[in-house]
Parts: C-alpha cells; structure tokens; sequence
C-alpha cells in the first residue's frame, strides 16, 4: 500500500469529470449510487476500466472563498461526498474498474456522523473499501475549478490526466501535482 508504488510509475490516464457541484450545489448531502447513476445519465458520463475518476463538489472553492480564515461550522456542514455507507455504490466502484477516485473536498466521501449502522463499522466505509480491499488510490483536496466549468462549457467530461505523487517510501500517502489536458 506504499505510496511508492505509485509515484515509481505515476497516476496518468484518462480522466473523467464528474460535477456534482451542478446537480447538488453546495448543500451538504452524501451522494448514493441512485444519484450518482442520475448524473451519469443526465451528463453522459461513462466510467470505464482504468479511469481517473474526479468529483467536483465546489468544496475546495469554499475554502478559497474564506481567504484564510476558516469557519468550521461552515466547513463541515457544506457540499457533497459519496455515500460511503451505500453498499450499491461500493459495489459499483469495485465493478468499474475505475483506478483512481479523487475529490475536490477533503475525504471523497461525506463523513459519517455515527459510527453505527446499526452495527459498528468502519469511520470512512469507502477508504477501508478502495484503499484496503481494492487498492484503488484516492485524491483529496484536488482545485477543480476551471477544468470543470470548461468541460461543462465544452460539453465533455473526459480529458488526459497526469498526477504524480511524491516518492514517499513507506508513506500512505502523498501530495500530487494534477495536471488536466483537454
């Protein structure tokens, strides 16, 4: 689980757009499967084996818009993240072969308030689901701004994306430097 492994080779193919800030806004709702089909559809996104997977939530633009000064209250009671409780939805992201899954928000999914469901599980469903069953990487606090309302404007959500992280032997994780080519 390394992030070595990763940087050794870098995270580079076709990435896809996924704007969740335009369907959702900013409220703060934890996006299930159903919903996340819904705005396939209505986009026509198509997620095939090997994709970068990035949602744009508009999170990482609040921040921006605090001009360092964060307000927590804001902060944790804003935009969307997956349902990482929702079993459909992991199901599906194991069954799409997608090889990344990155967000502009600070965990991909929405965090749960409960660690009960009813029984006990998991604090962050999709972190144990992808990083430790799957071995499919995430990315948080990814700036999406431009790129997203560009495709947006362009009618597209596919692009090439190059995203290498730091070589961290040992480490889990890393800071990467995404770059979008459209």
């Amino acid at each position: 689980l390394g992030i070595q492994n990763l940087a050794e080779h870098g995270a580079q193919g076709r990435g896809v757009m996924v704007d969740l800030h335009h369907h959702f806004g900013r409220k703060r709702h934890a996006v299930t499967y159903d919903e996340l089909m819904r705005v396939f559809d209505q986009d026509k996104v198509t997620v095939e084996r090997g994709d970068i997977v990035c949602l744009y939530t508009g999170f990482a633009d609040v921040i921006l818009e605090l001009r360092k000064n964060p307000d927590p209250q804001l902060l944790h009671n804003t935009c969307t993240g997956l349902d990482g409780r929702d079993e459909k939805l992991l199901k599906w992201v194991s069954d799409s072969g997608l090889a990344v899954l990155a967000a502009d928000n600070y965990a991909v999914e929405i965090i749960p308030t409960s660690l009960f469901k009813p029984a006990p599980h998991a604090a962050l469903p999709l972190h144990e689901h992808c990083i430790f069953k799957n071995g499919i990487h995430l990315g948080e606090l990814w700036y999406f701004t431009e790129l997203a309302r560009w495709l947006r404007e362009h009618q597209r959500n596919r692009f090439l994306l190059t995203a290498p992280p730091l070589r961290l032997p040992g480490a889990v994780g890393s800071p990467a430097t995404p770059v979008a080519t459209v």
